[in-house]
């Protein structure tokens, strides 16, 4: 099934506006879940921070021997109950000393892993982990090193649950959700009418083009839209207006030729009827036969005149241009109407002058100038007038003939 070009275009418009909403959300979830988890672990290592600092100054107020592990607990008990995380100290080595808990804790079944270690000992370790199985699930850790006199004498490590990011994810993405549902909205009502604009002037073309199909060139296509809707509109509306100027031609041509078609046909069809039927008596035959002839050969005359106006017409008609003498041309087609212009009387004026050679091509300069002479000598009246001029200006010679006569009324000169 054949898609339109308005919902192609919508549809590939609400695909782009998708595609951009999807993808800008998965950013603002990626940087949201970075942002929360930075956010977390920068608030956690500040806790530790202050456990460490608190730890230190207790193995200091004890002669750096050791760290009063019941100051110390009480210590790590209020930070993990004001910050709702866990606080626990290790040794160098990752075996943990003491945490907020008292008795035997979770903590002191694991140690540390070696790297966790190495990077806690070094410049501070940050992340999210299980710590080798001390918690079930990942939570965000931070490990501190405790130092005195320049030496790491221990490290605090502190927990906090990781599940608080799935909370705020949600409510990001309900926000966004709410956002982008509004924006798609907009955008689709947008590209909507957009595209229905854009569209119109093309339906228009269409439904000119079908009446155009139909023979009817009167409709136009109204000149609306971006500038190159509006150029296209203007070329279909030319286009119309020489498609009804060619139909009014080919018509008036047709009926031209059907008019001329009909004389001599109806000429040599009575003529033939009357030698048929007796009633033009056979001494008369030859007369008429020969009129006869005249017709026949002036029906060819104007059947290859057809046939040279639909070859040029397309562009197929071959020329061979040579040198011409086109006054020899004229009088010898004059000899062609002797007959009609002695029965009329017209004086032919202009026969004697020189030669006028052209460049051009003999058969269809013979055709033209057999047409001006036959129209000449049909539409002068007895005892009237033909002249015959020429004029080389060097670069074109210029045939004039003219005859005496009513000539063709002014409204009817193309």
């Amino acid at each position: 099934m054949k898609q339109s070009l308005f919902s192609r275009y919508f549809r590939l418009c609400i695909t782009i506006i998708l595609s951009s909403v999807i993808v800008l959300g998965l950013m603002l979830l990626l940087l949201s879940a970075q942002y929360f988890k930075q956010e977390n672990l920068d608030s956690l290592q500040q806790k530790a921070s202050q456990a460490a600092l608190i730890l230190e100054k207790n193995y200091e107020s004890n002669d750096r021997q050791y760290i009063d592990s019941l100051t110390a607990r009480d210590a790590l008990s209020i930070l993990s109950t004001a910050s709702e995380a866990d606080f626990f100290l290790v040794d160098p080595s990752g075996r943990t000393l003491l945490c907020k808990d008292t008795g035997r804790c979770r903590h002191s079944t694991y140690i540390i892993d070696e790297k966790i270690m190495a990077q806690a000992l070094s410049s501070g370790y940050r992340g999210v982990t299980t710590l080798g199985g001390i918690y079930l699930a990942s939570n965000y850790v931070v490990g501190v090193p405790i130092y005195s006199d320049n030496v790491v004498i221990g490290t605090v490590f502190a927990g906090a649950s990781a599940d608080g990011m799935t909370n705020f994810l949600t409510d990001v993405f309900r926000i966004f959700l709410i956002g982008a549902l509004l924006v798609i909205l907009v955008a689709g009502t947008v590209v909507y009418f957009s595209t229905e604009a854009m569209v119109r002037p093309l339906r228009a073309m269409v439904q000119a083009t079908n009446s155009f199909a139909r023979g009817d060139f009167s409709a136009r296509v109204p000149v609306e839209g971006d500038e190159e809707i509006q150029q296209l509109s203007r070329a279909i509306n030319n286009m119309a207006a020489n498609l009804a100027t060619l139909e009014e031609t080919r018509r008036s041509f047709i009926a031209n030729v059907s008019h001329e078609l009909k004389t001599p046909m109806t000429t040599i069809g009575g003529f033939v009827d009357g030698i048929l039927d007796g009633t033009i008596p056979s001494d008369r035959y030859p007369y008429y036969l020969g009129i006869i002839s005249a017709e026949v050969r002036r029906l060819s005359r104007m059947v290859v005149s057809m046939l040279n106006i639909s070859r040029m017409e397309a562009g197929e008609l071959p020329l061979n241009p040579q040198p011409v003498d086109v006054h020899e041309l004229v009088c010898r087609t004059f000899l062609g109407f002797e007959q009609p212009i002695e029965e009329k009387k017209i004086e032919v004026q202009g026969l004697d002058t020189g030669r006028a050679m052209a460049e051009a091509d003999p058969d269809l300069v013979s055709q033209i100038v057999y047409n001006l002479i036959e129209n000449a000598v049909k539409f002068t009246p007895e005892q009237g007038t033909i002249s015959v001029s020429y004029h080389n200006d060097g670069r074109m010679l210029r045939v004039s003939i003219r005859n005496t006569g009513d000539g063709i009324p002014k409204e009817e000169i193309p």
